[in-house]
Parts: structure tokens; C-alpha cells; sequence
């Protein structure tokens, strides 16, 4: 497999696997290709770094987290959202549309929401993310 990095004529960089660069190029020249933000046909390669495979050694030291070192950075984390957003409560969803939507002044703001309404918002192209629990409620 290999992954391309893709870019349509509005400029919308998207990225898409493909089973070997054969692949791509009848897909390409089938018209096959289509933005997944604007539905553009007219794709071409953009600009990609090559993918180096890193040795056994380091794969692995990539791999091991400690558990008090991701405890004490999702904890920082959240206080920096905290120290640094708005707390709008249940009111997120309303609050967000407003801010993406401007009907709101821009601002950055946290609060809470159900899946539902999370999804609704980022189908909607509201730019949302999850808020890391708090470790220390957690015990």
C-alpha cells in the first residue's frame, strides 16, 4: 500500500491509499478521483516527505508510553484549556455554532456536549476536539 497526499484545483489537501502507484494512475486518468471536501475531480499529487522505516529498536521505543508521564500530560493539558478557554457548560453546542458561525465574538471555549451533538457539529464543519478527563476525578 502506499499513501498519497492529494490536492484538488481549491486547494484542499486530502490523503488517499492506494495499492501501488499503478493504482493512482488509472485512478487518475479514469477520473476516479474526487475531493472529499468540495467533490472536485481535477486531483493531482502534492507534495509528500518519503516514509522511512525506522529500526526494530527505536519502533519499539516509540511505542511504550508511561503511564504517569500521559497522566501528567493530559492533566496539563486540561489546565491549560481551563486557564485559557471560556467554560460554557451544556451550552457548548449553541455557544460553538454561534462562535464558527459568527454570531459570537471568536473566542476559545470548552463545555460539555453528548456524541450526538458532537458529531452534528463536526458534520456541520464546526472545528471541536474532546477535553481530556481530569486524571485526578478519575480516581
Amino acid at each position: 500500500m502506499i499513501a498519497y497526499t492529494l490536492v484538488c484545483a481549491e486547494d484542499h489537501e486530502f490523503e488517499a491509499w492506494f495499492k501501488d502507484g499503478a493504482s493512482y494512475d488509472a485512478q487518475e486518468a479514469g477520473g476516479e478521483l474526487i475531493c472529499p471536501l468540495c467533490g472536485d475531480t481535477h486531483i493531482r499529487k502534492g507534495v509528500m516527505a518519503p516514509s522511512v522505516k525506522a529500526s526494530a529498536s527505536k519502533r519499539k521505543q516509540h511505542t511504550e508510553l508511561d503511564p504517569a508521564k500521559v497522566r501528567k500530560y493530559m492533566a496539563g493539558y486540561r489546565k491549560f484549556i481551563e486557564k485559557n478557554a471560556e467554560y460554557v457548560g451544556p451550552r457548548f453546542p449553541e455557544e460553538a455554532r454561534k462562535v464558527h458561525y459568527g454570531e459570537a465574538k471568536s473566542r476559545h471555549i470548552y463545555g460539555e456536549s453528548t456524541i450526538e451533538e458532537a458529531r452534528e457539529l463536526i458534520e456541520e464543519g464546526v472545528d471541536i476536539a474532546p477535553l481530556p478527563p481530569d486524571p485526578d476525578a478519575l480516581n
